[in-house]
């Protein structure tokens, strides 16, 4: 029985006249604050939690209530938001 042929196919290659401002931009590095601000809020958010639960709800303000968890866990969302911009 005859051996069918074997296709080749071509190696693509990307067009370099089609927005190379954008891949040029998109090979900078991120700033060097964008790492520890992440970090602090994570902390930060964690840390608050943290009071609050330790101080049965008393700590860190106590009129805020339950708005207490929103910017615990709202400041480690912020941080996921500031992480997705890191290259």
């Amino acid at each position: 029985m005859p051996k069918s042929q074997v296709r080749k196919k071509k190696v693509y290659t990307p067009p370099t006249d089609v927005r190379p401002a954008v891949a040029a931009a998109s090979k900078k590095p991120s700033p060097v604050w964008v790492p520890f601000s992440a970090v602090f809020l994570i902390v930060f958010g964690i840390a608050w939690l943290v009071v609050y639960y330790l101080s049965e709800q008393q700590y860190p303000v106590e009129a805020w209530r339950f708005w207490n968890l929103a910017i615990g866990f709202g400041c480690m969302v912020a941080s996921l938001g500031i992480l997705s911009r890191w290259r």
